[in-house]
């Protein structure tokens, strides 16, 4: 569903054209096909081109396509990527055992800076349009919003530098031929400095959602707001420095009042956004590459159905489909944990949309899975609109980045840590737990310690596979306390007697499939019966449940769960690519490698 980057062709070859210019100061000739800047931002049309081009980085195999959002983000205490023991290849980087040279580091690196690239020489060119001062209103509003969504794509940008590698090379300058390209690191409270100031200052550049006629993919002023606000709590938080140690600043409240203004002005214009009636709405939308833009404030455009420009979204994720003719085929290999499963309600509509129970094989049927298979549930193929048969692994699914659930939960974070649960964090909290509980969410806490406790919990139900959790639990410093929480969750449910909260987890579930679809006969709550259900004319399926915990190879699935990580010990960012660090001597490789 790639609404706005098809032009993106034409930007891309600029683009290349300008890196050719400005890098390669051995070329004696200028060919006719490339351009100068002078060519390039001389109109509006072809400066929007060349902006279109900057957005292209993030999506594909080498950015939200696959590898940052399913590759990066997980192991944690929600989810497991691609079940197995550590490799050099994609489940290094889940297990925590990533090495320098592995190619699923380097390519996005280089990806994300290629973003960065094309972002700085607009963030340079496009204010010196004649345009940007002197055009008509209709023109001068135009390039100042180019101009604001190239201040969020870099600040995007470089986020996920950040947040996998720490401290990283910052060039705010597009590259000049003949500079000195030996760049150290810059301290990532620099770094996020400056997006914090790009950002407001991109917030004035930017018009709201409603005021630019057809919705697209296209940044507005409420992507910006929520970006800053996440900015603002990451640099606000704990970050691995270079001993090793999770730190955070004296004055991180200052971001945390950042945060907090941000979202208060995003939840007070809810003519622009706010959350709809329900969370699989969001969903549904997304799966069936419908333009979903009131709750979802910035999102990845994917299209075309390749490596370069779409996603693998429900492809590589999702539930599990076996040679469907109907339905087609999936990997399925994100695996939702069964303390994850555990973690809702039994009434909490959220925990069948986050989590599948079932595959589909190659008669179309469902068929339930055991515990250790269930897989994330956001993204499915089995959802698409239309239905796309066959292996094609491409399907246009756009990766939401920030929806409005966060934006509520963020102000509930900062005005807890501000003020603690006023009635106003509270509501803001209770506003996304009653959208998945209806009105009997419990009592939410009243004292500081507790209602964070609660906002920790929520976001783990709210944000399942969306590629939040990991950078949310190393901001509170807890992604050691998680991991180490879900192995010991996950030997007690190994226990054949089951012990404690899970002493009713039944040992097998019962199940037949209506119209194509599993329909569970016994609560996952409570013991397995003494006799099997019987339904006439049904037929009756006993599957493996906590069963499915026991033995040898259940507990190497349990050992592998992030099985490399060990806190402080540099784990909590990936490495510096090798290729990197050959190529830049004045650049540092991360602590721990």
């Amino acid at each position: 569903m790639k609404h706005i980057l098809r032009p993106a062709i034409l930007a891309a070859t600029l683009m290349g054209s300008l890196g050719v210019v400005s890098c390669q100061d051995y070329l004696d000739v200028t060919p006719a096909a490339l351009y100068s800047p002078e060519d390039i931002f001389s109109s509006v049309s072809s400066a929007t081109s060349t902006v279109l081009g900057v957005y292209d980085p993030l999506s594909g195999d080498q950015g939200y396509g696959i590898r940052l959002n399913m590759y990066y983000p997980f192991d944690t205490d929600e989810m497991l990527s691609s079940p197995g023991a550590s490799d050099a290849g994609r489940r290094g980087i889940s297990r925590y055992g990533a090495i320098p040279t592995n190619s699923e580091i380097s390519r996005p690196w280089d990806n994300l800076y290629q973003g960065i690239e094309r972002a700085n020489i607009c963030i340079k060119y496009i204010p010196q349009m004649a345009q940007y001062t002197s055009g008509s209103a209709t023109d001068m509003a135009a390039v100042k919003r180019l101009h604001g969504e190239v201040l969020v794509l870099r600040a995007q940008y470089y986020l996920e530098l950040i947040r996998n590698w720490g401290d990283v090379p910052a060039p705010f300058e597009p590259s000049v031929a003949g500079q000195n390209f030996n760049i150290p690191k810059t301290n990532r409270d620099e770094i996020y400095e400056q997006l914090l100031a790009d950002l407001l200052q991109a917030e004035d550049l930017l018009p709201w959602r409603t005021e630019i006629g057809a919705k697209d993919e296209r940044i507005t002023k409420g992507a910006a707001k929520a970006l800053r606000a996440r900015i603002a709590l990451y640099r606000g938080g704990y970050s691995e420095r270079q001993n090793g140690q999770m730190e955070r600043g004296s004055n991180y409240q200052q971001y945390y009042q950042i945060a907090h203004d941000e979202c208060a002005q995003l939840m007070a214009r809810r003519d622009q956004h706010t959350l709809l009636p329900k969370a699989e709405d969001v969903w549904r939308a997304i799966n069936a590459r419908t333009l979903e833009t009131t709750e979802i404030l910035f999102q990845v455009g994917s299209g075309g159905g390749n490596s370069t420009s779409d996603s693998k979204l429900g492809t590589y994720n999702g539930p599990r489909l076996n040679n469907s003719p109907k339905f087609g085929t999936t990997s399925g290999a994100v695996t939702a944990l069964p303390n994850y499963f555990y973690a809702f309600d039994s009434t909490d509509t959220r925990r069948d949309l986050n989590v599948t129970k079932y595959t589909i094989e190659s008669n179309d049927q469902q068929k339930a899975t055991e515990i250790l298979r269930l897989t994330d549930g956001k993204f499915r193929r089995d959802w698409r609109v239309p239905l796309l048969p066959g292996n094609a692994q491409n399907l246009g699914y756009n990766w939401p980045l920030i929806r409005f659930a966060d934006v509520l939960l963020m102000f509930a974070e900062a005005e807890n840590e501000l003020n603690g649960p006023t009635a106003a964090a509270k509501a803001a909290f209770e506003e996304v737990r009653k959208r998945g509980l209806g009105t009997n969410i419990g009592t939410t806490p009243s004292d500081k310690e507790g209602f964070f406790n609660a906002i920790v919990k929520e976001r783990y139900l709210e944000f399942g596979g969306e590629g939040i959790r990991k950078y949310d639990l190393l901001r509170w410093n807890l992604l050691a306390t998680k991991i180490a929480e879900t192995k010991a969750t996950l030997r007690a449910m190994q226990a054949e007697t089951g012990t404690g909260a899970y002493a009713n987890v039944p040992q097998y579930m019962y199940y037949r499939v209506i119209n194509g679809e599993v329909q569970f006969l016994n609560s996952f709550y409570r013991p397995t019966p003494d006799k099997p259900p019987v339904v006439a004319g049904t037929t009756i399926t006993r599957l493996n449940w906590r069963q499915g915990l026991v033995g040898s190879s259940a507990t190497t699935f349990i050992n592998n769960v992030a099985a490399e990580y060990q806190p402080n010990k540099g784990k909590e960012l990936v490495p510096i690519p090798q290729t990197a660090i050959d190529t830049n001597p004045a650049l540092v490789q991360n602590f721990g490698y």
